[in-house]
């Protein structure tokens, strides 16, 4: 079962719209993501995570593009965590893997999808990631401390994913200590459970400012020819 945060309301993109209902190639990029997520055979269900504001346009894109395995809508919370909580507590009780995926990621392929999915059946948790490739510095105050040794640095992508009792856990220790993470697998790794890499794609990208969409508008203008 998956679960697509989407209540974030694109501040970065400088849009009076959030950034999962622009549109990219005459489609939301939030449906484009709900239909890569639909055509894995690994993903059963879908729950989708939205601004209460935003709620009926979102029924009302699933409308003009159906995506049949959305299985309910829930309201978005504060920040991410707060949206992936609000639907990991209508989850079904007997799913066996959860995973989570970024709303405005709409290029990742269903391949690797299909691979963290795997890997988390036989490991408990994996995520996707690529490796880094910049020279990386640690900066305080405007000035450079150190230079970080980058062979062993990854930037972390979506899906992640998980079993599901450690994905329930891990959220519900959270909530318990009020602790905020930047993505799922930090909560995960909070309890000592091993997660696992799985090597993405460049063309994964998270779409949060104009520049992201227009890179965007090109890989998919790409995809055609």
């Amino acid at each position: 079962m998956a679960i697509v945060p989407a209540g974030g309301t694109g501040l970065r993109m400088g849009k009076s719209t959030p950034k999962q209902f622009l549109m990219l190639q005459n489609k939301p990029i939030l449906i484009h993501t709900l239909q890569k997520l639909a055509a894995c055979s690994l993903v059963d269900n879908i729950i989708l995570g939205v601004p209460e504001s935003y709620i009926g346009e979102t029924e009302k894109c699933l409308s003009d593009w159906p995506v049949q395995k959305v299985q309910r809508i829930v309201q978005g919370g504060r920040e991410r965590q707060h949206t992936v909580y609000n639907a990991l507590k209508v989850a079904d009780a007997d799913a066996s893997i959860l995973f989570t995926h970024d709303a405005v990621r709409p290029m990742v392929s269903v391949r690797k999808i299909e691979e963290v999915i795997k890997k988390a059946r036989t490991e408990g948790a994996a995520i996707l990631a690529v490796r880094e490739k910049c020279t990386i510095k640690r900066v305080i105050s405007g000035m450079v401390s150190e230079t970080v040794d980058r062979s062993d640095l990854w930037e972390i992508q979506t899906p992640q994913a998980f079993r599901a009792d450690w994905l329930r856990e891990a959220y519900a220790l959270a909530e318990r200590e009020n602790f905020a993470a930047t993505d799922d697998a930090m909560l995960v790794e909070r309890m000592d459970r091993p997660v696992f890499v799985v090597e993405g794609e460049d063309r994964n990208i998270k779409i949060t400012t104009p520049e992201d969409l227009r890179i965007a508008e090109a890989l998919f203008a790409s995809e055609s020819l």
